[in-house]
């Protein structure tokens, strides 16, 4: 499998202004991330059909924790400590591909062992939206990748000069928020993000 990079929405951007940037920098882009826990899930599903409408492929969306508004629209979910279980999301909506946000060695091989398609570990490196906890580092990401047979991306404090370290430690892909959706050129961004994943 190719290394992927994932753009996760921050809640902070409105869903108009997410899938505009989408719109714009969707080659760079492996999966878009719907990630709003403020909204309903009527507007998120608005959102899923902004990101549509800017040409972007339904296998390319990922809604979190809404996995009604992910089976609807034909996207993945992205599924959290507070959503239905990956396994009982398995059992009731055979096909789906489910991810899981994981923050421990125990809970990705839970997990994965649960049916878990893809994870998504971290937060790696200090960041803004963890503001005074630690990063976990790469030495937890290198022993889940020993242990677990599906995609194992990273988040948290993901920078262009930090990609290549957790990619050598094993991560399949790297999500990033911030990094991209606040720089001053967003699509200049993601392209440089783009470059040290997929090259």
């Amino acid at each position: 499998m190719k290394k992927q990079l994932h753009l996760l929405s921050d809640g902070k951007l409105s869903l108009k202004e997410f899938a505009d940037i989408a719109g714009k920098i969707n080659p760079f882009i492996d999966r878009f991330h719907l990630r709003e826990k403020k909204l309903t899930a009527k507007e998120i599903a608005a959102g899923v059909e902004m990101l549509l409408n800017k040409g972007i492929l339904s296998e390319k969306i990922v809604v979190n924790d809404r996995t009604d508004v992910a089976w609807s629209y034909n996207t993945s979910v992205q599924l959290a400590y507070h959503s239905l279980s990956v396994n009982l999301v398995k059992q009731h909506f055979p096909g789906i591909t489910a991810g899981c946000s994981v923050h421990s060695y125990h809970d990705a091989l839970q997990a994965a062992n649960r049916g878990a398609d893809f994870l998504l570990y971290g937060h790696v490196f200090e960041t803004l939206s963890k503001e005074g906890l630690p990063g976990k580092g790469v030495h937890e990401l290198a022993a889940i990748k020993k242990m677990v047979e599906i995609p194992v991306m990273v988040i948290g404090g993901i920078k262009p000069d930090n990609v290549e370290l957790v990619l050598s430690a094993g991560a399949d892909g790297a999500a990033v928020m911030s990094g991209i959706l606040h720089a001053e050129d967003p699509y200049h961004a993601a392209w440089g993000y783009s470059q040290k994943i997929h090259t």
